[in-house]
């Protein structure tokens, strides 16, 4: 098929969200189209499943950290990794967490990932501290999105231009000499607006390096402008955000003695890891209302996020063999043993990443209908040298650079063509039907050079794939309150830039039915879910390595079923003068291979990795109709596989552990538009093995205080 041909005869939905009632059509534009549900009142219609934490949780618990959101949301698997959040492994469902990688990640609607299609892993992760909501949808409407549609899609939504002249300060002041501000200011006159905002994050870490005064922190900038334009009948919005990470990052974690003898501390081989990063990103949307049934609009955007993250290389093998036992490799670790031709890589790499879309929405009667197409192109470039070091008496020596050939001289991409139609129907008042469909084409290229200049090739790769993914939901009113749902859909996650042509994409059937009710003062949803795999990967990476221990390509897995029950529910008591709101989330899933695999030595039963049985999180609140609020965020995560067969092949090495973790946030309003509050994360101190990827055991952030202050005006 002619991809630009194709794209200008299809066009995209006019506005993101799914949930849109089809007997009330557009009556005028916006200048911010950016959301994919909504609201939460949305969420509880979709003909599908969904949840918005929206502005009101982002500000109760003052929120700087995607995981610990993430947490209170049904269906999502979070593996921490430094404790702040700053590159998350988020799964969804049956899409593990493998660095974010099985989920479609967007900022206002815009694809978010460093290179969505050729490399996915989420090295960047927008600034948390700067979002206005989170939105997570599953289910057989994901499929107007993508590429990754097995699980879920994760959008990430900013700020609006405010209607009149308005700003946002936020500061907080914490332990381990941590810093973070947020502010934000816009105006709009006319038909003009624009907005102005930026976040500022430093902290030392809390973790503490042998033999070092390197403190294991961080320091983040972010900006963002918005410029708007409207009238009565179209709308024009760009977009401009830029940031800068600097943060002495590492891989190496702990052999489990020295974890269970102090969580916190950090071997002085990593003393040197460093986290060098720089994103910038823009986007221009034009929306047009032809008339009072039809809305059109156009998107361009443009990525670009380049990052050096020096770190050791090789220091799992080290945790792993005083795991075992070995005396001068754990003497090596704790710098009393000298040793030579220490490996510390400049894993150096620049992605870009862009595309255009254009879209139309129609109200037809009883139909809304969605019709759409995406041109995109994204790329990496690895150019990796490797610094060599020796110990000598607890002190790194540096001896000299070697110049990066074969797989850290490589460059990847991915050509991609999407297009999608979806009819959500109004069949009766009771019934309402969602048929979908989505297309996804993609053209992906290795290039590896054996000479630091590129002027030889050493191997070249590509892959082709083109895939139909259909999907139908549906959502039935049978009286009262109470509503039942279901749908199914396909599954689709491409193979990356390191494809090889004889590869197959990971594929999948998706199932959940479900029941919810949605009364005055009750809201409950249960939903069961069902993924069956006809060839279950994994993307290879440092931060993951899959199964067989390779750290770049894919490794596929074989067939897989991917099973749970996912259950939310909110309401909230009156007891004189305190309101005490509570809303609950739990998810149970059973995620395993359902074939032998023989060349890989996998069998029938297999746990899956990074999946846990059982997660849970309950939100309380005493709000007292002074001042003076208070609550409390209680989350539980059950241990997960670090590889496929964990359960059968490996031992207590290949599990982490499980975490039960206890937030409080106190907040006084003296005026409407004036708070002051406290935050204490991980009260009890619970610190567990949150992840053993890629290199030894690592802690959650133990107990830690923050006392902030939000004024609006």
């Amino acid at each position: 098929m002619n991809r630009r041909v194709a794209l200008m005869v299809l066009a995209a939905a006019g506005s993101p969200t799914v949930a849109a009632e089809p007997e009330h059509p557009p009556n005028d534009t916006h200048l911010e189209v950016m959301t994919i549900i909504g609201s939460a009142e949305a969420a509880r219609r979709l003909p599908g499943s969904g949840t918005v934490v929206d502005a009101e949780q982002v500000r109760i618990e003052a929120a700087t950290d995607i995981n610990q959101l993430l947490k209170t949301v049904p269906g999502t698997y979070i593996r921490e990794e430094e404790g702040f959040g700053l590159r998350p492994n988020i799964g969804v469902r049956a899409a593990g967490s493998e660095r974010s990688s099985k989920v479609t990640l967007l900022e206002d609607g815009v694809m978010i990932a460093p290179a969505p299609y050729s490399n996915p892993a989420a090295y960047y992760f927008p600034t948390t501290l700067r979002m206005r909501s989170v939105e997570i949808l599953k289910g057989a409407p994901l499929l107007r999105y993508g590429p990754q549609t097995t699980g879920g899609v994760i959008n990430l939504v900013t700020a609006p231009i405010p209607d009149t002249a308005s700003g946002t300060l936020l500061a907080m002041l914490g332990e381990y000499d941590s810093h973070d501000v947020y502010a934000r200011y816009g105006d709009r006159q006319g038909g003009f607006g624009w907005l102005l905002e930026t976040a500022q994050r430093d902290s030392d870490g809390f973790k503490d390096i042998d033999r070092s005064s390197r403190d294991a922190g961080f320091d983040i900038e972010d900006y963002v402008l918005k410029l708007g334009w409207e009238d009565d009948r179209q709308s024009l919005l760009f977009k401009a955000q830029y940031s800068e990470e600097a943060s002495n990052a590492t891989y190496v974690g702990l052999t489990d003695t020295d974890f269970d003898r102090d969580a916190s501390r950090r071997y002085g081989l990593s003393e040197i890891d460093r986290m060098d990063n720089r994103h910038e990103g823009y986007s221009l949307t034009y929306n047009r209302t032809l008339d009072e049934r039809i809305s059109a609009s156009i998107t361009g955007y443009y990525n670009a996020f380049s990052r050096d993250w020096f770190k050791l290389d090789g220091g799992g093998d080290l945790i792993a063999a005083a795991n075992a036992g070995d005396t001068m490799a754990q003497a090596v670790l704790d710098g009393t043993a000298d040793t030579a031709g220490l490996e510390y890589k400049h894993n150096d790499r620049s992605y870009e990443s862009k595309g255009v879309e254009l879209n139309v929405t129609a109200y037809l009667g009883s139909h809304e209908l969605a019709l759409g197409g995406r041109l995109h192109e994204d790329e990496m470039d690895r150019f990796q040298p490797v610094d060599r070091y020796d110990q000598i008496d607890g002190d790194l020596v540096f001896r000299g650079r070697e110049a990066p050939t074969g797989s850290d001289n490589r460059l990847e991409s991915a050509d991609a063509l999407s297009l999608w139609a979806l009819d959500t129907w109004q069949v009766t008042d009771a019934l309402r039907v969602n048929l979908a469909l989505r297309y996804e084409d993609v053209e992906t290229a290795r290039r590896q050079f054996a000479d630091p200049a590129r002027t030889q090739l050493d191997s070249t790769r590509s892959n082709q794939t083109d895939e139909w993914l259909p999907g139908a939901s549906f959502t039935y009113d049978v009286g009262g309150a109470w509503q039942v749902l279901g749908g199914v859909h396909r599954g689709f996650s491409p193979l990356g830039g390191g494809a090889q042509s004889f590869e197959e994409p990971e594929t999948s059937v998706n199932y959940e039915v479900g029941v919810r009710f949605d009364g005055e003062r009750l809201f409950f949803e249960t939903l069961g879910f069902y993924s069956d795999f006809d060839n279950k990967t994994e993307n290879c990476s440092l931060a993951n390595p899959c199964s067989n221990g390779a750290n770049s390509g894919s490794f596929t897995t074989g067939e897989a079923e991917v099973s749970g029950v996912e259950l939310q529910a909110s309401t909230a008591f009156e007891r004189g003068r305190f309101r005490i709101p509570v809303a609950l989330a739990y998810t149970y899933t059973q995620a395993e291979l359902s074939a032998d695999n023989a060349g890989n030595g996998f069998l029938d039963g297999d746990t899956l990795a990074d999946i846990p049985e059982n997660t849970f999180s309950l939100r309380l609140g005493l709000e007292s109709s002074g001042a003076w609020n208070n609550h409390a965020v209680i989350k539980y995560l059950d241990e997960m596989c670090v590889t496929v067969g964990c359960d059968r092949l490996g031992g207590r090495f290949d599990e982490t552990e499980s975490l039960l973790v206890v937030d409080l946030i106190s907040r006084y309003r003296f005026t409407p538009g004036i708070e002051v509050f406290l935050k204490l994360e991980n009260l009890f101190d619970e610190q567990a093995i949150v992840s053993r990827t890629p290199d030894g055991a690592r802690p959650n952030k133990p107990r830690t205080g923050a006392i902030g202050i939000r004024v609006d005006w």
